[in-house]
């Protein structure tokens, strides 16, 4: 499986970084090092659907002011990074990868080197998890009183892929999607997760009471801010963003009562 994704990295733009860093308007990224765990889970790559989520939260076509946020294996957190420097940002975010000490290091890096940036008012986190474990920790980082308890906003970023750990993966989205009406989970996956993959997720997130609608991608890359390194360029940029299929999830109306 490895292999199969490391050529449709390779086919649809989404090379490994090559120590290059990425510069997303205030941003400077690094993916991680190409080893261990950071190689076998494809940390060491920035991937098309986290540029397209990058995009969308640039043109605030996902809302976040004042929010809570958590992104679970997040890579190199362009999505959640770029959600800190907004001029009305996220409360709260939290990033999360895999606790592998490679992974964990290179986010933890990403965040210091840009601890500058981040907006008065937004606290960011970096924590460990591993999917499917037990969530409390991560639902203790933020006003542990607040009922019900969760975030606003959990963002899954080319995730799909992993299609033998959608059972998991979906138990984590389920305990931390805050029980609200105005919760939403954004998902998006690379056009080489296989369709049926997608189908699936899709099923049994309803099954288990969150409902996922499919957005369409809107044409070019519309984002204003300057992006740069890995290979970046306009044409790129457009060419992977229309590479990408995405979805925003709420709570049934029925798992609300």
């Amino acid at each position: 499986m490895d292999e199969f994704l490391a050529d449709s990295a390779a086919l649809f733009g989404d090379a490994q970084a090559d120590d290059e860093n990425i510069r997303y308007g205030p941003l400077v990224l690094s993916v991680a090092p190409k080893e261990g765990k950071a190689n076998t889970l494809l940390a060491d790559h920035l991937f098309s659907p986290s540029l397209l989520l990058a995009e969308q939260i640039e043109r605030n076509l996902i809302q976040l002011s004042g929010k809570t946020v958590i992104e679970l294996g997040a890579g190199c957190a362009l999505p959640s990074l770029l959600a800190s420097t907004l001029h009305a940002p996220p409360s709260t975010i939290v990033i999360t990868d895999y606790p592998d000490e490679v992974i964990i290091g290179n986010l933890k890096n990403n965040v210091q080197r840009n601890g500058d940036k981040v907006a008065p008012g937004c606290t960011v986190r970096v924590h460990g998890y591993e999917w499917g474990q037990d969530a409390a920790p991560l639902l203790e980082l933020h006003t542990p009183q607040a009922e019900p308890k969760g975030y606003d906003v959990v963002i899954l970023s080319d995730l799909l892929h992993f299609d033998r750990s959608h059972d998991v993966l979906l138990a984590s989205l389920v305990a931390l999607l805050r029980k609200d009406s105005a919760a939403r989970a954004y998902v998006a996956a690379g056009k080489y997760t296989p369709a049926h993959h997608c189908a699936s997720f899709v099923r049994e997130a309803e099954r288990l009471g969150i409902v996922l609608e499919e957005r369409e991608v809107d044409g070019a890359w519309k984002g204003l801010l300057p992006v740069t390194g890995g290979g970046l360029n306009e044409e790129q940029l457009s060419v992977r963003k229309n590479m990408c299929r995405w979805w925003v999830g709420r709570w049934a109306a029925d798992r609300l009562v």
